[in-house]
C-alpha cells in the first residue's frame, strides 16, 4: 500500500526495552469529492499514525509540513485500558520513505532523497552535504 501526505508534526524516535529504535509520525491526507447531484466540493482529511524501523536517522527530516510518501501495511492494534474498555488502533507500518518537499512557510523546497537502506552513519554524511 501507499500513502502520500503531509506531516502533522515533527517525527518522534522512540526506543523499545530491547533497545529498537522506531520513529513514529502521523500523515494527513487531504482528498476532495463531489456528492451525487451537487456542485459543491467536499474536504475530508484522514489522518494516519505510521512507524518506520528501518533507520532511526531519518527522523531529522521528518518535519511538520513535509510532503511523503510511504510504502508499507496496516497493522492492527488492540488493548485495554485502565478503566476495562476495549480500544482498537490502526497503524501504517512503512517500508519505503520518499521525500517530496518540506512546507517553508507557503513555499515548498525540495527535501533531500534519503536511501532507506543505509547505515545511520550514511545518513550523517548526506546531512552534512546539505545546503541549508
Amino acid at each position: 500500500m501507499e500513502i502520500i501526505g503531509r506531516m502533522t508534526a515533527d517525527a518522534t524516535v522512540s526506543e523499545t526495552k530491547a533497545g529498537k529504535k522506531v520513529v513514529n509520525f502521523s500523515i494527513a491526507i487531504n482528498d476532495t469529492y463531489k456528492a451525487k447531484g451537487s456542485t459543491e466540493v467536499q474536504k475530508i482529511v484522514t489522518y494516519v499514525n505510521c512507524s518506520y524501523w528501518i533507520n532511526p536517522g531519518v527522523a531529522q527530516y521528518l518535519t511538520k509540513g513535509t510532503l511523503v510518501e510511504c510504502a508499507g501495511r496496516i497493522g492492527a492494534n488492540a488493548w485495554t485500558n485502565k478503566e476495562g474498555e476495549v480500544k482498537a488502533s490502526l497503524t501504517f507500518h512503512v517500508n519505503t520513505i520518499k521525500l517530496h518537499g518540506r512546507s517553508t512557510g507557503g513555499n515548498t523546497a525540495p527535501a533531500p532523497v534519503v536511501p532507506m537502506n543505509t547505515a545511520p552513519a550514511a545518513v550523517s554524511e548526506v546531512a552534512e552535504d546539505l545546503p541549508f
